[in-house]
């Protein structure tokens, strides 16, 4: 069993920051890649960042100047810190993992969301 918890979503004005935070927790051998995605109302669910084991990210374009996506192994956590945040950034961020455990293969894992809002 592996779970996926986000946290530090909420309300922000126009230009401010946020820090999201995701924990993998359960029988974890080893985790692979780790993503943020976000969706908006009447829209798909899109890939905002990605981070490799050794630390290897890559954004949408759209968010590459702002947004910064790390992770700690230890931990088994990622984050994204947003910065200068803008109301199309309004969404709910999920954090997705591809994750092996000793009982399962590679397997993709997804956390229940945390809700940005940027609005004044």
């Amino acid at each position: 069993q592996v779970n996926l918890v986000e946290s530090g979503g909420g309300l922000v004005q126009p230009g401010g920051s946020l820090r999201l935070s995701c924990k993998a927790s359960g029988n974890i051998f080893s985790i692979y890649s780790m993503y943020w995605y976000r969706q908006a109302p009447e829209k798909q669910r899109e890939l905002v960042a990605s981070i490799t084991r050794y630390d290897f990210a890559n954004y949408t374009e759209d968010v590459k100047a702002r947004f910064t996506i790390s992770r700690d192994n230890a931990k088994k956590m990622v984050y994204l810190q947003m910065n200068s945040l803008k109301p199309e950034d309004t969404a709910v961020y999920y954090c997705k993992a591809d994750i092996s455990t000793l009982s399962t293969s590679l397997t993709e894992y997804w956390g229940q969301g945390t809700q940005v809002t940027v609005s004044s």
